[in-house]
């Protein structure tokens, strides 16, 4: 239990929420019945609930928690994030927001790159269960035989294209010599 940052009296709007009515604003908008009135049944209700054991470890894995994937020569684990700016509908209409972005590569570790045989500034092929995407390739520091993609900048989506998500394990490889340099302009408009 920590005290309040901003007592009543230091702050400047007389309308904001206290924290246990924004949870339950928030357990109302998912449907979800709370059971906690006021502050004092909180407070119990954390107690029942006991302090955390943070050095305590599990003996065995949690039920639905897949194992770590374990890529092969040729395999990475796919890892990346949306980008602020890619070929989302935020920036419809607004030509000059649209006009910032900037390209988003494919990225892999030196140590990954060098085992297909890739060089910075390739192409690389990624591929999963439904298709693949292609990136030009750009060599990071980061954990090897991981792939970091934007994953809404080309095509339909990293996960419509090639059928995974980050987690999943893919196949990578430098892009086929008949690649050209359209893929990479379209890659970078």
């Amino acid at each position: 239990m920590f005290e309040a940052a901003l007592k009543p009296d230091q702050m400047t709007r007389r309308h904001v929420q206290p924290d246990a009515r924004v949870l339950h604003m928030l357990a109302d908008a998912l449907d979800v019945h709370l059971g906690l009135p006021d502050v004092r049944t909180i407070r119990a209700e954390l107690d029942r609930l006991g302090r955390g054991r943070g050095s305590a470890r599990l003996s065995a894995p949690l039920p639905g928690v897949r194992s770590l994937p374990q890529p092969g020569p040729g395999e990475a684990v796919l890892a990346g994030h949306r980008m602020l700016l890619d070929q989302g509908r935020l920036q419809e209409g607004d030509e000059a927001l649209a006009g910032t972005r900037h390209p988003a590569p494919a990225r892999l570790s030196a140590a990954t790159a060098a085992e297909i045989g890739a060089a910075d500034g390739d192409t690389l092929a990624v591929a999963g269960p439904r298709g693949e995407v292609r990136l030009p390739l750009r060599i990071t520091e980061m954990p090897d035989r991981v792939v970091w993609l934007p994953l809404n900048t080309v095509g339909s989506g990293v996960a419509a294209d090639t059928g995974a998500v980050p987690g999943d394990l893919v196949r990578i490889a430098p892009g086929s010599a008949g690649a050209t340099g359209r893929d990479r302009e379209e890659v970078e408009a």
